[in-house]
């Protein structure tokens, strides 16, 4: 086992005991979070969104591709 030598400390035992303390309780410094990965343009996200049953009735009655027109129907509300 590689043991460190004992340090020496200059100054009361107090002192040890405080700087001991604010060793063990202060917090790590934040660390940068880490950067998010480009977006794919044009790509669809996963979300969760509450609707009114009657709404999402009236695009699902159309069958398949429910979605989309919900996507298209709040860009052209969105205007874009």
């Amino acid at each position: 086992m590689n043991r460190l030598p004992p340090r020496r400390f200059n100054g009361s035992a107090r002192d040890a005991a405080e700087a001991a303390f604010k060793s063990a309780t202060s917090k790590p410094a934040a660390a940068e979070p880490a950067p998010k990965a480009p977006a794919i343009p044009n790509a669809k996200e996963l979300v969760s969104i509450r609707l009114d049953r009657d709404v999402l009735e009236h695009f699902q009655e159309s069958g398949p591709g429910w979605q989309d027109r919900i996507n298209a129907a709040l860009r052209n509300a969105a205007g874009l």
